[in-house]
């Protein structure tokens, strides 16, 4: 409609031009090369117009005739990149579907049409990758880090070879220079600190850490965790070095970065009880218990109060359940030194109590411990015992990746290489009650819900009969 208008008003315009023309007609007389023209003003300005438009469509004609050859190189060149880059598209989809045959086909036609290297090499990598040959996988990437635009894609197509073959300090040194290009790459941070700890650098790890915060990647509180285990592998190192001091500076570190870090805390203990500070180390074992119980902290509150008779020991323990009543482990603890002082009654009061109505194994191997060296009770001790292969297994430190369970905290898990996966809890119960017979039939104990193989330090889980289960000798006495 517009256009249409438009073109209703050039045609006005035009006619209103002739008209005014034709109302003043005037006359021009003009003299060139012994010629002599008369003529009207109107007749000129057609003539002058008609000029014009001519010499324009001349030039037109020329521009065409000249920009031809340019046009169609242009268009070749056009419809050879549009082919191109549909290889390069059905290239990557291969790439997406496993197949690298056909993967490698469009990489060698994308690479012939498009004759540019950073668009190619990556499909011709990942094809190479796909057709199990890593040497021109790894040739393509290496390609691809002398190009600025394809330099970092091609540095992680490096780590991850050299991840695949385990050449750890080549992939420590592959990613150092991705985090020099772009430090604010998540999975950057994340694998140079997994490196990082991998190759036991605690204190470039610390600063890994704290960037990785400060760029938002990692959350404070886990920052914090993460500062805290790191400080206590340097307390560790420390340590072994034979430098005790810089070790106990360490662990307190860790400790106050992380108040309930249970194995910063046993190593503070340890020390300060080395170094004759018992008060100390009780007063600050007893902070602990109130938040973070633990069964290896007792012997240590123990030496700390000087505790060596029997019930100076029952004693101590009962201060150190007054500051956490409510928790299993502070019944335990109590009723272990009851145990051992001959205290039947209140060892029994305690190890009910935390039992419950389903106890697990370490109550029930006491409560049959108890019975025999109380009541002499062999059948009952039996009976306890046969509840203790069922029960839940004892607390132990446990992957929180893949379930691998130990007996001693370590920083790094050594099945799955989790970085701070052990928490300290009951193991999932991997062993379930098969059959059993009183006449001494073997009773198997075999994988129930999860198929982790959980295990203590390696050792294998036994097969238990009833015949095997022999009451302790009486006590003498």
């Amino acid at each position: 409609m517009i256009r249409a208008l438009r073109y209703f008003v050039v045609i006005a315009l035009l006619a209103a031009g002739a008209a005014w023309l034709a109302d003043q007609p005037g006359s021009v007389s003009m003299v060139w090369g012994g010629y002599q023209i008369d003529t009207s003003f109107g007749v000129l300005a057609i003539g002058v117009g008609s000029i014009a438009v001519l010499t324009a469509l001349l030039y037109r004609t020329w521009l065409f005739v000249r920009r031809a050859p340019a046009s169609m190189r242009g268009a070749w060149k056009s419809r050879r990149q549009d082919r191109g880059y549909r290889a390069l598209t059905k290239g990557m989809v291969a790439v997406a579907a496993g197949d690298g045959d056909e993967a490698r086909r469009q990489a060698r036609r994308a690479e012939d049409l498009l004759n540019e290297p950073p668009l190619t090499m990556l499909l011709s990598a990942q094809a190479a990758q796909l057709n199990g040959d890593d040497r021109a996988a790894e040739r393509f990437f290496r390609a691809m880090t002398e190009n600025e635009e394809t330099e970092f894609l091609g540095l992680r197509g490096l780590l991850n070879q050299a991840t695949k073959r385990g050449d750890q300090a080549e992939a420590l040194s592959l990613t150092r220079r991705a985090h020099r290009l772009n430090a604010n790459s998540d999975w950057v941070s994340e694998s140079l600190f997994d490196l990082q700890v991998q190759a036991g650098q605690w204190l470039d790890a610390h600063v890994t850490v704290k960037e990785a915060v400060r760029n938002k990647h990692l959350d404070p509180a886990d920052g914090k965790r993460r500062q805290a285990v790191l400080t206590y592998q340097m307390s560790l190192d420390a340590a072994r070095g034979g430098d005790r001091d810089r070790a106990l500076e360490y662990a307190r570190d860790s400790l106050n970065m992380d108040p309930g870090f249970v194995p910063a805390a046993l190593s503070v203990a340890g020390t300060l009880i080395s170094v004759g500070k018992n008060r100390k180390a009780a007063s600050m074992i007893e902070r602990i218990w109130a938040r973070t119980p633990h069964p290896h902290m007792v012997a240590l509150y123990l030496e700390a109060r000087g505790a060596t008779d029997a019930l100076d020991r029952v004693k101590a323990a009962e201060k150190l359940r007054a500051t956490n009543a409510g928790d299993v482990e502070s019944d335990l603890a109590v009723a272990g030194e009851a145990l051992a002082a001959n205290l039947w009654g209140k060892a029994r009061d305690h190890l009910m109590a935390a039992g419950g109505d389903n106890p697990p194994a370490r109550v029930c191997r006491m409560l049959a411990e108890l019975e025999e060296a109380e009541h002499r009770d062999l059948g009952k001790a039996r009976q306890w015992l046969v509840k203790a292969s069922m029960a839940d297994p004892d607390p132990a430190w446990v992957c929180g990746n893949c379930g691998h369970t130990v007996t001693n905290w370590s920083a790094s898990c050594g099945n799955c290489g989790g970085f701070d996966r052990f928490t300290w809890r009951t193991p999932a119960h991997v062993m379930q009650l098969a059959g059993a017979t009183t006449s001494g039939d073997a009773v198997m104990l075999a994988g129930a819900n999860d198929p982790t193989d959980h295990t203590m330090d390696g050792d294998a889980l036994p097969v238990v009969s009833l015949s095997d289960i022999k009451p302790p000798a009486p006590a003498e006495g």
